[in-house]
């Protein structure tokens, strides 16, 4: 079968930097991330798609020893390591009164009368969504570059208590050390589905 594709799809070099042979990694290589490199990834993971423009996700750059020793005593046993090596952890939250700031964000309609009242609502709608900006900001890391080591071993509570204090309405979502991934760390990948395993075009 021909598959066509748009003129302007990516090289294969650049599809498997970010999608066939990146990795999740569990060691890092010596070696820093700058805070250009975090002001770029930020810059490409904003642009991706969210209900409404809501944009929920709030992230905190894990990176000064301080802050990695905070985030330390929050992840799970099997995590300490990752965390305490990598160059920089990012925490990706949430706010759950993003509709706060839709009147800017969205200023076609008065969207943010959609979520008043809501609040439930607007949990399920910021957890979405800032998992996928937790996504984007995997792509974008990989695209420029650096590896990801996305991470669910933590205690929620603590995160928000040490990260979060000053903003008791957001949450934790995931969390992911970025940086150069040490390949020493990694094992065979795992394996994936083919299509017909678990779709269908209806």
């Amino acid at each position: 079968m021909t598959v066509q594709f748009h003129d302007q799809h990516l090289s294969a070099e650049a599809l498997d930097q970010i999608f066939r042979e990146a990795r999740s990694y569990n060691g890092w290589l010596d070696k820093e991330v700058s805070d250009e490199q975090l002001h770029s990834i930020y810059e490409l993971m904003k642009m991706g798609p969210t209900s409404a423009n809501m944009q929920p996700a709030r992230v905190v750059w894990v990176k000064s020893d301080e802050a990695k020793a905070k985030l330390v005593a929050c992840v799970s046993e099997g995590n300490k390591a990752k965390v305490e090596a990598a160059p920089v952890t990012a925490i990706i939250g949430y706010d759950i009164d993003f509709h706060e700031e839709l009147p800017w964000l969205f200023p076609h309609t008065d969207a943010k009368s959609w979520f008043e009242g809501d609040e439930e609502g607007r949990k399920e709608g910021a957890f979405r969504n800032s998992a996928l900006q937790g996504a984007y900001l995997m792509i974008a890391a990989r695209a420029l570059g650096l590896d990801c080591g996305p991470m669910s071993g933590f205690d929620a509570a603590a995160v928000e208590k040490a990260f979060f204090a000053d903003d008791p309405r957001h949450r934790v979502n995931f969390i992911c050390s970025i940086g150069y991934g040490d390949k020493t760390s990694i094992f065979g990948r795992s394996p994936r589905p083919d299509f017909d395993k678990f779709n269908e075009i209806a």
